[in-house]
């Protein structure tokens, strides 16, 4: 049986899925919530952004920063492009 999130979290069954999959918990929950709103089409290609190894490393620092990841500033660019990937 399905636990139920509470109201933040629109498919339960799904976000349960994600996390046992790996997902952090910020992570599920989006996904969840994007395949529960009809409007929403997670799995298509979405943003307008160029692939992030078209970035400058600064750029990609400040969007790491935005997204609060830890050891961001000890990183290459390598490594920033692979843990905003996993974000």
């Amino acid at each position: 049986m399905t636990k139920d999130h509470g109201p933040s979290i629109k498919d339960d069954d799904t976000y349960e899925a994600l996390r046992e999959d790996g997902a952090s918990k910020e992570k599920a929950a989006r996904i969840a919530n994007a395949q529960a709103n009809s409007e929403q089409h997670p799995s298509e290609k979405g943003g307008k952004q160029p692939p992030y190894e078209d970035w400058t490393k600064d750029d990609l620092y400040a969007r790491a920063q935005e997204l609060e990841i830890d050891g961001r500033s000890d990183m290459t660019k390598d490594e920033l492009i692979k843990a905003l990937r996993q974000h």
